[in-house]
C-alpha cells in the first residue's frame, strides 16, 4: 500500500464528497454522507490488514470465520473526526475507540492538545479521524502521540487535504499512511482548504461559524 492513497477515481466516494462540499447540504445530510464516505475510507485503509482464521457455530454446525488479525482502533480528533466514527463502525464494527482533543491557534495555526484517552495501542492498527488536513500539525501531533503507545501502524483518514498537510505528516512520521478523498489546491490566509467544504465540524452539528 502506498503512503498516500486518494479516491479520486472512485465515482461512489466523488458523489460523497459532492454533497459535503456543497454549502447547500444540511447538517442532516451532511453527516449521512460524512458516515459514508468514512465508510469507504476505513475499508481502503485496511484492505492489507492481516487476517485470522476462526470457528462459529453456525444452526447447523461449526463454520470456518475469517477477520481481523490485529485490533484495530479508530481515534477521532475532536470534535470533526466524529463526523467519521460511525462510517468506520459500518465496516469495522469491533474496531475500539481512543479520543483526542486538539486545539488550533488561530495565530500560529498550531496545534495544542487538551485530551488523550486511548486503549491499549501495542502492535494494533490505528486510524485517526481528522477530516480536514490543513497545516497537517493536528493529525501530525495525533499520530506522533499514538506512535508512542506502540501502535504497529497509524493511518490518517481524511475528507480533503492539502499537499503540504501531507508532507508535514508524511515528514515528520515515517511509516504512517494517509488515506484522503480528495488532495485540494492550497490554503487561504485563515489556513483553511481551498476550495475545500468549509469547517467540518461546524457543519457537522449545524453550529455557526
Amino acid at each position: 500500500m502506498s503512503d498516500v492513497i486518494v479516491l479520486d477515481d472512485d465515482p461512489v466516494a466523488g458523489v460523497q464528497l459532492a454533497s459535503l462540499r456543497d454549502a447547500a447540504t444540511s447538517p442532516e445530510h451532511f453527516r449521512h454522507h460524512a458516515d459514508r464516505l468514512g465508510s469507504m475510507l476505513a475499508l481502503r485503509a485496511v484492505r492489507d490488514l492481516p487476517g485470522a482464521e476462526s470457528v462459529v457455530q453456525s444452526p447447523l454446525g461449526p463454520a470456518p470465520a475469517y477477520g481481523p488479525g490485529r485490533t484495530i482502533v479508530a481515534v477521532p480528533v475532536l470534535r470533526a473526526g466524529l463526523g467519521l466514527l460511525g462510517g468506520v463502525h459500518d465496516v469495522l464494527p469491533t474496531a475500539l475507540v481512543g479520543m483526542i482533543g486538539l486545539e488550533r491557534d488561530e495565530e500560529t495555526l498550531q496545534a495544542r492538545r487538551y485530551y488523550f484517552k486511548v486503549p491499549p495501542l501495542d502492535g494494533a492498527w490505528v486510524l485517526v479521524l481528522e477530516p480536514m488536513l490543513a497545516t497537517g500539525g493536528s493529525a501530525s501531533d495525533a499520530v506522533a502521540a499514538l506512535d508512542a503507545e506502540g501502535a504497529e501502524q497509524v493511518t490518517v483518514l481524511s475528507v480533503t487535504a492539502t499537499r503540504q498537510g501531507i508532507d508535514r505528516i508524511l515528514g515528520d512520521n515515517p511509516g504512517v499512511r494517509i488515506v484522503t478523498a480528495a488532495v485540494d489546491e492550497r490554503l487561504d490566509e485563515n489556513g483553511y482548504i481551498v476550495p475545500g467544504l468549509g469547517d467540518f465540524g461546524d457543519r457537522l452539528f449545524g453550529t455557526p461559524p
